[in-house]
């Protein structure tokens, strides 16, 4: 019976690679969005859920939906 391949070891070239390019994202638009809603606990939590769905504010933009 042949053997299976079951793919290399290798992190970048498995399923679930680009997870790290999303986090760097997200904390790079966690701090942006800290800097501008700095202030009170109510700003901080906004910025976080900012965060959160920035991927969603991108598209908005970028398809001129506003």
């Amino acid at each position: 019976m042949a053997r299976r391949h079951r793919g290399s070891a290798n992190a970048w070239s498995g399923p679930g690679g680009a997870g790290g390019g999303w986090l760097l994202g997200f904390i790079g638009a966690l701090v942006y969005y800290l800097h501008t809603h700095s202030g009170s606990l109510w700003l901080v939590i906004v910025a976080v859920a900012k965060a959160f769905v920035w991927p969603a504010f991108l598209v908005f933009k970028l398809l001129g939906l506003h």
